[in-house]
Parts: structure tokens; C-alpha cells; sequence
């Protein structure tokens, strides 16, 4: 007679968690390395802020300009 089988096999179990930790260490190396998103979101956070600056000095600059012009 054969065995009806229910449920997972331990050895599914153990592929399922081996992946499941190899997957949260690429996710977490992802996140938190020297390239990662968060450094990444940091490095455009300052480069807009840069931006940012920039044109409000041309603009300020060109408003200045705009300014000056004798218009008659």
C-alpha cells in the first residue's frame, strides 16, 4: 500500500529556509553597503541640495540683472 503524503518534507523545509536567508543577506548587503540605497539616496539628497542652491543664486543673479536695466 502507499503511503499517502501530506504536508512538506523536512529536507523542502530546510531549501526553503537556506533561500529565504540567502535572500535577506543580499536585501540587507543591498541596503546597508558603501553602494547601497541608502548611501545612494543620501548622495542625491546632497547633490539637489547643491542644485538647489546653484539656481537660486542664478536666479537671484538674473533678478539682480533684470533689475538693473534702465528701461524707459
Amino acid at each position: 500500500m502507499l503511503k499517502q503524503q501530506k504536508g512538506i518534507t523536512l529536507v523542502a523545509l530546510v531549501i526553503t529556509i537556506v533561500v529565504l536567508i540567502i535572500l535577506a543577506g543580499v536585501a540587507i548587503s543591498l541596503t546597508l553597503s558603501d553602494n547601497g540605497i541608502f548611501n545612494k539616496a543620501k548622495e542625491g539628497r546632497d547633490k539637489y541640495k547643491t542644485s538647489a542652491n546653484e539656481e537660486s543664486r542664478t536666479l537671484t543673479n538674473a533678478e539682480a540683472y533684470v533689475n538693473s536695466l534702465d528701461i524707459d
